[in-house]
């Protein structure tokens, strides 16, 4: 069962919205990532913590309540956390939020 109000907790955080920016387009962000394919595997925690020059326990409570809220995922790969975007979860909140406010979609 999707929890709204995690969803919007989640978003109501700037360097939360700077990991679902980032993470759109890993390819662009972080193709210094050696371990894996940012595109198809996810990217490391440890790379998403230096974009948004934080520590890693920051950017680990970040991404976790992102989980939480279902808009990102989160694989596990020897000792590394690799993290992706769910599009399906946020274009389904954004059409929820757009139902809940009255708001036509574009093109209508």
């Amino acid at each position: 069962m999707i929890n709204r109000s995690t969803q919007i907790r989640a978003l109501a955080s700037e360097q939360r919205l700077e990991i679902l920016r980032l993470l759109r387009y890993p390819n662009r962000h972080f193709t210094h990532q050696w371990s894996a394919d940012p595109q198809a595997f996810g990217v490391c925690v440890t790379l998403i913590a230096g974009a948004l020059k934080i520590a890693q326990p920051t950017a680990s409570r970040h991404i976790d309540l992102l989980r939480q809220a279902g808009f990102i995922t989160v694989q596990r790969y020897q000792k590394w956390a690799y993290c992706q975007r769910d599009e399906q979860a946020l274009s389904e909140y954004v059409r929820w939020l757009s139902a809940e406010m009255g708001i036509e979609p574009h093109g209508v």
